[in-house]
Order: C-alpha cells, then sequence, then structure tokens
C-alpha cells in the first residue's frame, strides 16, 4: 500500500510490428490506453509517452514517418520517466518499451507486467 498517488508509465507495443499501418498504430496505442483505468481505479496517474509525443511532434509540423520521430518518440519517454514512479510493462514485442524497462531498472524504479501488480493507494485523510 501507498499514501503518494504514483506517475505511472505505461510501456508496450506501439510502432513495433505495425509497418507503419496507421490503423495499427492506432489499435496499439488503444491498447495501451486500455490499462490507464485499472492504474487511476489503483489511485495512480496514468501516463503513455505517446500522449506527449504526439502532439510534440505534430507541433513540429512531422509525424511518425519523418527522421524526427525517433528523435521526439524515444527522448519524450526518457524523459518522462525522470518524473515517473514506476512502469508498467504491457506484452508484445517493443524496442521502445524494452527502452523504457531499461531506463527504469537504471533509476531504481518498479517496473509491474500486471495491473494486479500496482500497490493500491492508501489515501491519508484530509483534516
Amino acid at each position: 500500500m501507498t499514501e503518494k498517488p504514483m506517475l505511472i508509465l505505461i510501456a508496450g507495443p506501439y510502432r513495433s510490428g505495425t509497418d507503419g499501418d496507421p490503423q495499427a498504430m492506432a489499435a496499439n496505442l488503444a491498447r495501451l490506453e486500455e490499462a490507464a483505468w485499472p492504474v487511476f481505479a489503483a489511485g495512480h496517474v496514468p501516463m503513455i509517452g505517446e500522449w506527449v509525443a504526439l502532439p510534440v511532434l505534430r507541433s513540429a509540423g512531422a509525424n511518425l514517418t519523418d527522421p524526427l520521430a525517433d528523435q521526439v518518440l524515444y527522448p519524450t519517454a526518457d524523459r518522462l520517466l525522470a518524473h515517473c514512479d514506476a512502469v508498467l510493462r504491457l506484452p508484445g514485442d517493443s524496442t521502445g518499451a524494452d527502452q523504457d524497462v531499461a531506463i527504469a531498472r537504471r533509476r531504481g524504479l518498479p517496473v509491474y507486467h500486471h495491473v494486479d501488480q500496482i500497490p493500491h493507494r492508501t489515501p491519508q485523510e484530509t483534516a
């Protein structure tokens, strides 16, 4: 049990295995987002790197096929992990998610592989 809500990065396949197919990437993002509610319901704040990286990429006038994508997607996750308290690694091959796990472990952050492993928050009573 924990009193403080954790910021938990949800990591899993996004571009991996899609051959650049936008529908396949959208389906992967939807799978990542399916984990957001259980993280939130446990009393924490879910975060998905693409929620930050995709608007950054668009604001630079680029898309996922642009060479700039690799300079935005992976660094965004690295920067987010400086603020995150844990990672939830979802199943599936993903170079980016594997990098997220490696960074989290180097930083001493817990890595969960199922939402049931995430401790439920015990909120403090307010006076």
